[in-house]
């Protein structure tokens, strides 16, 4: 009877450890398709760069020269957006002192004198940085490039 319980509970443990390496197994699978889907997404926006490289090329051959200057001081935008994260601190400092005199004279002529000061200083500094704002951001001026060139190919095409 200890014997078939023993048993019964080495094969509920064994079950056990097989959920768990079932679930750890589905955890490293969601991991490596979360990877997937970020280098698929990284790859789709080198596409894009490459297509706005190409669609700029092709315009360089085809545009005047004041509107090839107001298509690279975009991209010279973009480019710095690229570059910089927007980056706010701020800092505080509180400075309290406080000063007591404490004087006492007796009739035997002895006087006591005390004097205390307190000096308190606090510094507070919050930094915030949004790298995800200026990602979004670089994304959609791309994004706005990218239609503004094509309004522009298709009319030289006209």
């Amino acid at each position: 009877m200890i014997l078939l319980r023993l048993l019964l509970l080495l094969l509920l443990l064994l079950l056990l450890l097989l959920l768990l390496l079932l679930l750890l197994l589905l955890l490293l699978l969601l991991l490596l398709l979360l990877l997937l889907l970020l280098l698929l997404l990284l790859l789709l926006l080198l596409l894009l760069l490459l297509l706005l490289l190409l669609l700029l090329l092709l315009l360089l051959l085809l545009l005047p020269l004041p509107l090839l200057l107001l298509l690279l001081l975009l991209l010279l935008l973009l480019l710095q957006l690229l570059l910089t994260t927007t980056t706010t601190t701020t800092t505080t400092t509180t400075t309290s002192t406080t000063t007591t005199t404490t004087t006492t004279t007796t009739t035997t002529t002895t006087t006591t004198t005390t004097t205390t000061t307190t000096t308190t200083t606090t510094t507070t500094t919050t930094t915030t940085t949004t790298t995800t704002t200026t990602i979004l951001l670089l994304l959609l001026l791309l994004l706005l490039l990218l239609l503004l060139l094509l309004l522009l190919l298709l009319l030289l095409l006209l």
